[in-house]
C-alpha cells in the first residue's frame, strides 16, 4: 500500500511539472517561429553594450510580437553569467550557446552586434553597433515580406 501510494504521489507530481524549456537554440528557434526574434551580444565590458541594454529591455517587455535574447560573448555560465544579468539589469532572457554558427553567421567580432530573425525563421538584418527602440522596431518591422 505504501509503495502505491508513492507512485501515485510521484506519478502526479510528475504531471504538474511545467513543460520543460527547448534544450537548445534550434529547438528555442523553431518554438519562436511566427514571430519577431532579436538576437543580441552584450559584454560587460563593453560600454556600447551596456548603454543599449534599457533599449533591448524596453523592445522585449513593449512589444509582445517580438522576442529578445542575449549572448553574453564572453561566454559567462552560471552564477558569473547571473552576477553579469544582474548588474547590468538585463530583463531578456540570456543564452547558454552562441547561435551564430546555426544562423550561418560569422561570431561576431564588433560589439554590440544584433541579429534580426523575422517570423519565418529567416536571419533578414545583422545590425552593428547600439541600438536605439526606434532603429529595432524599424529593423523588425522593415523585414516583413
Amino acid at each position: 500500500m505504501r509503495i502505491t501510494c508513492l507512485a501515485l504521489l510521484t506519478l502526479l507530481l510528475t504531471g504538474c511539472q511545467p513543460p520543460a524549456a527547448p534544450a537548445d537554440n534550434a529547438s528555442l528557434l523553431e518554438s519562436l517561429r511566427g514571430q519577431w526574434v532579436v538576437i543580441n551580444y552584450w559584454a560587460k565590458w563593453c560600454k556600447p553594450c551596456i548603454e543599449e541594454i534599457p533599449e533591448l529591455n524596453a523592445l522585449d517587455q513593449k512589444h509582445a510580437d517580438i522576442t529578445v535574447l542575449g549572448v553574453n560573448y564572453d561566454g559567462a555560465t552560471g552564477e558569473d553569467l547571473a552576477g553579469q544579468v544582474r548588474d547590468l539589469k538585463v530583463a531578456f532572457p540570456t543564452l547558454e550557446q552562441d547561435p551564430a554558427e546555426l544562423l550561418g553567421q560569422p561570431r561576431p567580432s564588433v560589439l554590440p552586434t544584433t541579429f534580426i530573425i523575422n517570423p519565418a525563421g529567416e536571419l533578414v538584418h545583422s545590425l552593428v553597433g547600439p541600438q536605439t527602440l526606434e532603429s529595432l522596431l524599424a529593423a523588425t518591422s522593415g523585414g516583413q515580406q
